[in-house]
This record gives C-alpha cells, sequence and structure tokens, in this order.
C-alpha cells in the first residue's frame, strides 16, 4: 500500500510553494520522519519529513513546480524498494493490455474548462455584492478559479473603465550581443527573492515613504558594552552587543510616538499596544525578517538572547512561520556590511523602519571644542500617510537620547 506525500499547512497567509530540492530519488529507502524534500515559500525554506518508511516511488511534483496546500509531491510504497521496480515496469504493459474503450473516460477530465473551477469563498462573497457572475471575471488561480483579488481588480477597472488609457506595453530585455550572450547566465527567481521584489516594489507604490536622519554618538554605549561585556556573557551566556540597546531605545520611543508602531487598513489605523520588532538578517538566500515578540517587555539580555536563536535559525534555514510574522516595527543594520548611509525600504504593512549604519569616528563639535567621537547616522523610513513629520523626527530623537544616556533605558526615562 502506497503512503502519498502531500504539502503540509504552511502557516498564516502562505498558500503555496515551490518544490525544492529533493534529497531521495525513486527507489530510495526511507525512513519516518527523515526529511525527502524542501518546499520553498514566499516567508521560509521548510523541509518535508517522511510520513512513513518505505521506498520513495513516485516523484509527482518536480523541482521548480508551484504547489498548493495538500498537493500530491510523491508516494512512498512499503518494503525496502525491491518490489518498486517490477511495479513501475508492469506499468507500461498495463497500459498496453487496457481495451482501447477505456481511453475516452479520461479525455473529458483532460479537456475539463478552466470555468469548472468555482470562484474561492471570498471572492464568491465580492461577486454576489457586486451583482457579478464568475464569467464575467478572469480567474488567477488554480485552473482558471477566481481569487478575491481578481474579483477586486475587476471592480477597480470597471469603476475607472470611462477614463481607462491603455498601458504601455512592458519592454523586452534588450538582446544581447552574440559576443556576450555566452558569458551570461540565466538563473529563475527563487520564490524567497521574487517575494523580496514584490514587497519591496509594493511598499514604494502603496505607502507616501520618506525617511529622516540623524546621528548618534556611539561612545556611552560602548563605553558601557567594554566596561561590563566580560560580566554580561559569563552571566548570561550570550554576548552584549549594539542590537539590545537599539531595541530598547525603539520600543521606548514607540510608546510615545504609537503611530509609528501602528498600521493603515482600509480607512481605519490599528494601533498597535504591543512591540514586536522585526531584524531584518541577511542571508545566502536574501533577506529575511525574524521578529522578536513582545520585545518592550524583555531585558537586553532576553533581546540578546532571542536574537542569537532567530540569527542563527535564518541562516541554517530552519526558521518558522511564527518567528517570521506579527512584527509592528522593523531595524535594519547596515553597518554590518560597511554601510555608512542608506534609506531603509519599509516592511509592509508597518509604517516604520529604522537603519543603522557603521560606527566611524568624526570630528565633532563639542562644548565649543572639536573632539574626536564614535559617531552613526540614523535612518527612519516611514508611511507619511499616517506619520506626521514632527512625529518621526521626534521619535528618532528619543532613539538618539536614550542611547547616547543608556542611563535612561534603564530608569524607563
Amino acid at each position: 500500500m502506497a503512503t502519498e506525500i502531500r504539502v503540509p499547512t504552511l502557516g498564516e497567509s502562505v498558500s503555496e510553494a515551490t518544490v525544492g530540492t529533493w534529497f531521495k530519488k525513486v527507489g530510495d529507502v526511507i525512513k519516518v520522519d527523515e526529511p525527502i524534500l524542501e518546499l520553498e515559500t514566499d516567508k521560509v525554506t521548510i523541509e518535508v519529513p517522511a510520513p512513513a518508511a518505505g521506498t520513495l516511488s513516485e516523484i509527482v511534483a518536480q523541482a521548480g513546480e508551484t504547489v498548493g496546500l495538500g498537493a500530491l509531491l510523491g508516494q512512498i510504497s512499503a518494503g525496502n524498494g525491491a518490489a518498486a521496480a517490477p511495479a513501475q515496469a508492469a506499468a507500461p504493459a498495463a497500459v498496453a493490455a487496457a481495451p482501447a474503450a477505456t481511453a475516452p473516460v479520461a479525455a473529458p477530465a483532460v479537456a475539463a474548462p478552466a470555468s469548472a473551477m468555482p470562484p474561492a469563498p471570498a471572492a464568491a462573497k465580492l461577486l454576489a455584492e457586486n451583482n457579478l457572475s464568475a464569467d464575467q471575471v478572469d480567474g488567477s488561480g488554480k485552473r482558471g478559479q477566481v481569487l478575491k483579488g481578481d474579483v477586486i481588480a475587476a471592480v477597480a477597472r470597471a469603476a475607472s473603465a470611462p477614463a481607462a488609457v491603455p498601458a504601455a506595453p512592458i519592454s523586452a530585455r534588450a538582446p544581447t550581443p552574440v559576443e556576450d550572450a555566452g558569458r551570461e547566465e540565466r538563473v529563475k527567481m527563487t520564490r524567497l527573492r521574487q517575494t523580496i521584489a514584490k514587497r519591496l516594489k509594493d511598499a514604494q507604490n502603496t505607502a507616501a515613504m520618506l525617511t529622516t536622519y540623524n546621528e548618534v554618538d556611539m561612545k556611552a554605549v560602548m563605553d558601557l558594552r567594554n566596561k561590563y561585556k566580560d560580566i554580561f556573557e559569563k552571566k548570561h551566556g550570550v554576548k552584549l552587543g549594539f542590537m539590545g540597546f537599539f531595541t530598547k531605545a525603539v520600543t521606548h520611543a514607540l510608546k510615545e510616538l504609537p503611530a509609528v508602531n501602528a498600521e493603515i487598513d482600509g480607512t481605519d489605523i490599528v494601533y498597535k499596544n504591543y512591540c514586536h520588532i522585526g531584524m531584518a538578517v541577511g542571508t545566502d538566500k536574501g533577506l529575511v525578517v525574524p521578529v522578536i515578540r513582545d520585545a518592550d517587555q524583555m531585558s537586553i539580555a532576553e533581546v540578546e538572547k532571542e536574537l542569537g536563536r532567530l540569527a542563527k535559525a535564518a541562516r541554517d534555514g530552519t526558521l518558522s512561520m511564527a518567528d517570521m510574522q506579527g512584527g509592528t516595527f522593523t531595524i535594519t543594520n547596515g553597518g554590518v556590511y560597511g554601510s555608512l548611509m542608506s534609506s531603509p525600504i519599509l516592511n509592509a504593512p508597518q509604517s516604520g523602519i529604522l537603519g543603522m549604519h557603521k560606527i566611524q569616528e568624526r570630528p565633532v563639535a563639542i562644548g565649543g571644542q572639536v573632539v574626536i567621537r564614535p559617531m552613526m547616522y540614523l535612518a527612519l523610513s516611514y508611511d507619511h500617510r499616517m506619520v506626521d513629520g514632527k512625529e518621526a523626527v521626534t521619535f528618532l530623537v528619543r532613539v538618539k537620547e536614550s542611547l547616547e544616556d543608556p542611563e535612561r533605558l534603564v530608569l524607563d526615562l
């Protein structure tokens, strides 16, 4: 008896994945719970374990194919593989021996029209509300299924039809000279990279994004860190870095300026009375943003421990869906790569993202004297639809004040 390998539940808001690498080939013996293939979603890459022991008898979904929830990926037959080969060898003979009269039975299923797929439940509701039928909307789902987004787009097109202007054709990539063609390599974008590109562009197209800048004198934090880093590591088992200080400074500022921690939902503003801080982490496969939940309730040591766990999981490709969801504000540190200044792009639907940069010694004027200080530029990108300039500047000033006088973090000032 064969056991089916199907796409598992992928997490909230994730409905499809791309088949990555198969770790086994047809005929290989498999142990129960042994990883047999990799699925790549728009958030994380997950390994699919074997649901039973036996032999991989069939691979249905090949690497690179897009599959939905519950889709069949392959099958595992009982035994150690001795019976797999005869079974597969007998398949062509069985087909050849089948009466010709059976052929037409499969034809209607193959030729089934795309409209046979009923609209998705959310789409059906919108169709009814707008007095539309499914055949009036082009479906973009599997086998032409009409999705909620298709209905929304159709309604929007109908509303703007009188003033509609034909869209400019998408220009194709210019042909490559013959002498250069052999020196190019074309690689399909991973689902993660496609999603990163789409989300960043959507953020630019949707939000009224603006960036404000400031600089912070890091001497006080660096002195405090150098003084206590050995004791800190001995007691807590984790190194004392800068992210703990920045995270606490951000959560203090977010409590004073809640608009930076909110998001727009239609015509509503949703204020978050909690601080789930996303930490942008670069990996070999692209940028991921794991989330430190309830960071405002954590100590600096707890933040450093959780950040260490998430960063390791990101590098190892073992982040779970829960690790990636629910962020209300993001911190990104380009300084680890040497960036001196940048304007980060919002992590939609969040309304703010703080960019950290390289610490560099620079001459600054303090008390009428020019002194050398370890300085860092800070950049806050924010959604100007909801966050006013005064709030954005005040937020960045509060972060600066907390870092230049870290005792404020301890005293909650």
